[in-house]
């Protein structure tokens, strides 16, 4: 993970631990919740499985090892895109305001790059995660971190060839969750995610290491 995406990820906890003071604050105080905001009740208001749809950008990174002639403009390609995809979890308190939880997501990605010196394409075409979760019971805000296991299917295309493989490797991030209705609520998320290298069979042979940044916005409903 380079400087950046450890500045990054740092701010977005950062964030996310100062929203769990807040709500600490406002549940100590015994305020009512926001206007437009469900209040979750502060004890166990967050439990239970959970279904839910999310949209999002992304931005990341191809590196191919030195010395590999997939691209010839660096060895580093830069990949930009959409992500849509589904999540399904379950949230659990373990103790006064502390939530932990798991959760797996699968989606379309449309995140790649293209080499105009060797006209070779490069594609994230899915993404997946199986995660754990930790969160703060704010009442109608829940701030968590989250990490876990990855995996992407990605496809190379040079000279007219293309080659699909999968990657597996780790990811990790932080996120706020917001009760607006019984129910249902909304998701903001950061993560960064380093799905290792894979082995691309192409015209120019390539190992192909491969991670990225993505901001996502998502309604979760409980059932």
């Amino acid at each position: 993970m380079n400087r950046f995406s450890l500045s990054l990820l740092a701010g977005v906890a950062v964030l996310s631990m100062a929203s769990a003071a807040s709500a600490a604050d406002l549940l100590v105080r015994q305020q009512p919740s926001m206007p437009g905001f469900v209040d979750m009740g502060g004890g166990g208001g967050w439990d239970g499985a959970y279904i839910g749809g999310f949209v999002g950008y992304g931005w990341g990174t191809a590196s191919q090892d030195p010395g590999d002639l997939l691209f010839l403009d660096s060895d580093d390609l830069d990949l930009t895109g959409w992500t849509v995809g589904a999540t399904l979890g379950a949230n659990f308190t373990v103790a006064q305001g502390f939530v932990l939880g798991a959760a797996g997501d699968i989606a379309w990605a449309g995140i790649g790059g293209y080499d105009t010196a060797n006209a070779a394409d490069f594609d994230i075409n899915w993404t997946g995660s199986f995660r754990g979760k930790a969160g703060f019971d704010g009442g109608a805000f829940m701030p968590y971190l989250t990490a876990g296991l990855a995996f992407a299917g990605a496809t190379g295309s040079d000279d007219g060839i293309d080659n699909t493989q999968v990657h597996f490797g780790w990811t990790a991030g932080a996120g706020v969750e917001v009760a607006v209705v019984d129910q249902v609520s909304l998701d903001l998320q950061y993560r960064y995610t380093d799905y290792g290298t894979a082995e691309y069979d192409l015209p120019a042979p390539a190992t192909v290491d491969l991670n990225t940044h993505a901001v996502t916005a998502g309604v979760n409903f409980k059932f």
